[in-house]
Order: C-alpha cells, then sequence, then structure tokens
C-alpha cells in the first residue's frame, strides 16, 4: 500500500490512474457487453478519488476519470474527429470535477457512519446532475449514460419502466458506493450491507408491483430494409436501387409497414418525382406504406433537412418528420464562427443541417400510429416518452452508422431502442443503412435476430402491440428531480452544520491593552 501510495504521490501518474479508473465502466456496453461490470466498474475511481490529499485534488481525480470515461466511450470518433475528440473528452469531463469532490468530502480518511450513509444516495445523486447536464443536445446528448450498459437485463428493464434509464444510474452508482465502502472503510460495513440490501428488497419490491404493458393479442409485421454499404460516384442513386431490389422481395408478405433507415433517399422528392413514383409503386406492390428517411436540400424552403416522410400507394402522404435534435460535429458546428476549424481536422459538417420544430405521430393504414426519431434521437428518453403520451403504438428510430462500421457504436445505438421500448411499454424498431438493426418488443427484450454490420438484406418482424401506460411515461423524469432534491437538502444541512460550528468555537482571547508607551500592560506593576 506505501509503495502505491508512492507512486501515485506523483501528479501525472495520479491523473493516468484516474482516467484509466474512469474508463473502466464503458466495458458494460457494447461491444463487450459485461452488464455485470457496471456493478463495480466504479470502485476503482471511487477508491482513488477518496485518498486525494486535499480537496483540489479531488477535483482533478474527478476530472480525469470524466475525461478517461467520455473518450472511451467516444473512442470510436477518434477516426472521424481526431484531436478534438480528445478535446470533447476534456470538456465534457469537467462535469465530474464536481463529483469527484463530493466523494472525498463524504467518504475521505476515516468516515463517520453519518456521512457514508449519506454517500449512499448523495453521490449517485450527484452522478445523475452530471449526466443531467451532459444530456443537453450541445453537450453532446446522453449516450453511454451509465444505466444503458442494462439494457439486457430483463429486472433492469422492468425498473426503467417506472424511472427510466435514470433510475438504473443511480442504483448503479449506489451499489458501487456500497462496494468501494466494504473494501476500504471497515468501520462502515454495516451501513453499506444496509445499503446493499435496500437496494435489492426495493429493486424486488418494483419487479412485482410495476405494471406491465398490457398485451391485446394484436400483431403487425413491420420490414427492415437494410442496404448495406453502398460508396463510391452516384451512391445515393445506387443505394435507392438497392433498397428497391430488396423492397420488392417482401412483395406477397403482407408486411403492414416498411421501413428504410437514415438518409435512405439523398434527394427531395418533390426535387425527383421519378423517385416518389417509384416509391408509390413499391408501396402498391407490397400492400404497405413506406417511412423512408429524406436527406436533401428542400425544394419548399431553404436548408438541409433529415426528414422521415411517409409514402403510400398513392406517393407521399404528407406525414413528415423533421429531425429536431442533431448531432454536434456531425450535422452541425457549434458556434461555428468559433469552432469552424473543426471542419479542418476531421469529418466535421460542412453545412448546417436544419431542425424542425416539432415531434410527429403518424398514421399508418388499418389505425396503426408510429413515432418517428432519426438518428441519435433515441438516446434522448424525452422524445420516446413524449411519443408514447402522444399515442404512438410503435416507436421508430432511423439510424446510420456506415461511418463508424467496424467500431461498439452501431451495436451500443442499437442496444438503446430496449431501453426506449421498456421505458414506454412501446415496442421499437431501430432500422438503419449499414446495421445493426433490431426490433424489440414492449419489455425491451429482442424480437428475432439483429440484423448486423455484415448484411444487405430486407427482414420482417412479427411485433405485438401494447397498450396502457408506463410510470415512467406518467410521470416522467422524477428520478432526476428526486436527485436534485436530494443534493439541495445535502448542501442545505452541510451549510446549517458549518454555521453552527463557526458559532460553537471558541473565540480567540482578546489581546492584552498597550500602554501609552506601546508595551502590554502588566497587572499589579
Amino acid at each position: 500500500m506505501k509503495t502505491l501510495d508512492r507512486w501515485l504521490a506523483s501528479s501525472w501518474r495520479r491523473s493516468g490512474a484516474a482516467a484509466a479508473a474512469g474508463a473502466l465502466p464503458v466495458l458494460a456496453f457494447p461491444g463487450p457487453a459485461l452488464w455485470w461490470w457496471a456493478w463495480a466498474a466504479l470502485v476503482p475511481w471511487l477508491l482513488l478519488t477518496r485518498t486525494a490529499p486535499t480537496g483540489k485534488r479531488a477535483v482533478y481525480d474527478g476530472w480525469c476519470g470524466g475525461f478517461g470515461f467520455m473518450l472511451a466511450m467516444h473512442h470510436w470518433l477518434l477516426p472521424n474527429l481526431h484531436v478534438f475528440t480528445f478535446v470533447i473528452a476534456a470538456l465534457l469531463g469537467v462535469l465530474w470535477a464536481p463529483w469527484g469532490w463530493l466523494v472525498r468530502r463524504l467518504l475521505g480518511g476515516a468516515p463517520s457512519v453519518r456521512r457514508v450513509a449519506a454517500s449512499l444516495v448523495v453521490l449517485p445523486s450527484g452522478w445523475l446532475a452530471v449526466e443531467l447536464v451532459r444530456s443537453w443536445e450541445g453537450l453532446g446528448g446522453p449516450w453511454g449514460m451509465l444505466g444503458a450498459g442494462q439494457w439486457q437485463v430483463a429486472p433492469a428493464l422492468r425498473l426503467a419502466s417506472v424511472g427510466g434509464v435514470w433510475l438504473l444510474s443511480f442504483l448503479v452508482v449506489a451499489v458501487n458506493v456500497a462496494v468501494a465502502v466494504l473494501v476500504a472503510v471497515r468501520r462502515a460495513r454495516v451501513p453499506a450491507l444496509a445499503g446493499l440490501v435496500a437496494t435489492a428488497a426495493a429493486a424486488s419490491a418494483v419487479w412485482v408491483w410495476a405494471p406491465r404493458p398490457g398485451a391485446g393479442g394484436e400483431r403487425v409485421a413491420i420490414a427492415v430494409v437494410q442496404p448495406g454499404i453502398v460508396a463510391g460516384a452516384a451512391s445515393a442513386d445506387r443505394r435507392f436501387d438497392r433498397e428497391e431490389e430488396l423492397t420488392r422481395r417482401l412483395a406477397g408478405r403482407d408486411p403492414d409497414l416498411i421501413v428504410w433507415g437514415e438518409s435512405s433517399v439523398g434527394f427531395d422528392l418533390d426535387d425527383r418525382p421519378d423517385l416518389a413514383r417509384r416509391l408509390a409503386a413499391l408501396s402498391r406492390e407490397t400492400g404497405a406504406d413506406i417511412l423512408v428517411n429524406v436527406d436533401a436540400r428542400r425544394s419548399d424552403k431553404p436548408g438541409i433537412y433529415k426528414s422521415s416522410v411517409l409514402v403510400g400507394p398513392e406517393g407521399p402522404t404528407g406525414d413528415r418528420y423533421d429531425k429536431m435534435r442533431l448531432v454536434p460535429f456531425g450535422e452541425y458546428v457549434p458556434a461555428r464562427s468559433l469552432l469552424g476549424w473543426a471542419t479542418s481536422v476531421g469529418e466535421a459538417a460542412g453545412e448546417d443541417r436544419r431542425r424542425g420544430t416539432e415531434q410527429v405521430v403518424m398514421d399508418v393504414g388499418d389505425g396503426l400510429r408510429i413515432g418517428p426519431m432519426v438518428c441519435f434521437e433515441s438516446a434522448f428518453p424525452d422524445m420516446s416518452r413524449r411519443l408514447a403520451a402522444d399515442g404512438a403504438e410503435v416507436l421508430l428510430a432511423q439510424s446510420s452508422t456506415s461511418t463508424f462500421q467496424h467500431t461498439w457504436a452501431p451495436e451500443q445505438h442499437a442496444s438503446l431502442a430496449a431501453l426506449r421500448a421498456a421505458e414506454t411499454g412501446r415496442p421499437m424498431v431501430h432500422a438503419t443503412l449499414t446495421g445493426v438493426s433490431a426490433v424489440y418488443d414492449a419489455n425491451g427484450a429482442q424480437i428475432g435476430s439483429w440484423l448486423g454490420t455484415d448484411a444487405s438484406a430486407a427482414r420482417m418482424y412479427e411485433v405485438p402491440l401494447t397498450h396502457g401506460e408506463t410510470l415512467y411515461v406518467r410521470y416522467g423524469d422524477w428520478a432526476v428531480y428526486a436527485a436534485m432534491l436530494t443534493l439541495a437538502t445535502w448542501a442545505a444541512a452541510e451549510g446549517a452544520r458549518a454555521v453552527r460550528l463557526r458559532r460553537s468555537a471558541p473565540r480567540p482571547p482578546a489581546p492584552p491593552a498597550r500602554t501609552a508607551h506601546g508595551s502590554p500592560a502588566r497587572p499589579g506593576h
């Protein structure tokens, strides 16, 4: 232990250790998808930060750990953003600096039982505060929220239907804190064990009590068309040809809806009426409406939009959703006047896409109502929640991760649909150009098999419809509000305690009176 302390005495080595510890939770996400690892992955970071010699050093440990987490979570951006990936990770890592201070404040030294008990709720609340801030679209959105690593665990998905991914993040951090206390703070093992037991008991109670989506027995057949990689000259035309060929294979199979991926149509359909006619012919041939995604400069208003467009037997039905939340640097450059240089060192957007103004629920034939999202909008739990509340029976995400084909990104993106389905109690279809495409039922369980990044195919999925409303749809982000209230209450209690300590502290003795000659008065002389 002394050898380790001497090694960590170097500021640079300690910072490197913090960054490495912060990167560990990423193994819980796809590709490795070691979901169980998340429940102990924060322990090394917690143990390091609690031993920081000063509050300032704890802030650095938090920052460096956050940098490591963000860099590991987004490492697949390196070939595209290059050095800017490190800049983004360093900027976002700052969000964990106060959390590092909080860890030392509650667990540093020989913490009392009271402080340990407080840490079991305050530290998870602090983590949720970080996730809340970084969930803002301008900071990259909520990609890699800690609870999202539990997308394949049925009990966790059940909890998500109650409090969303926020509740999962809170519980994961709480368990990590309890484990860290069991490892490092002998005198406080009882409250740590009590915290673990309480977490398990609460999770079990929710598992039994939380309402499940009501199944009405009705099913819809939804087909996903994934053309695969199409590159080179005239790729937009050749991609359309491939999608058309795959869609024709669905004729005679009676799909209720056919979904193409993001940017599946590279031209505005008003400018290319020939494409609109071909889509309408496909709709008549297959007997189903087709949801395409148009990535093009619009003819009726200025700018480039990414739009989900529904096409029926007579052509576009008029149902259209323009993407609202854009990918920073990928689809627009924040503060382009300052950061426009990013286009010269990576593959940042040369021209900003335009934003839509409202979400849309579309009516498909036979009364089916669908709620489309585009690309990383599926990472935002509030968007799918709003669509479910507005009456969507099936959630849809049209995506394209072709730029990151041989990385962890496609699987990470596909896994998010399981969480959105469980949160809302609505099945979700994740349709991509190049994989991974996936479909989940209203409990977040996978339907059929994934269409991987090596597939070029059209696949049908039998999707069971549900009714009813999950607690998350009804009450929203209550877990976040509870976390913010916890932090405010703890801060107020700490402030009141500091005031009491100042008032009760003995006052220093008054200085002795001085004589006219400037020397202290000496009584008795």
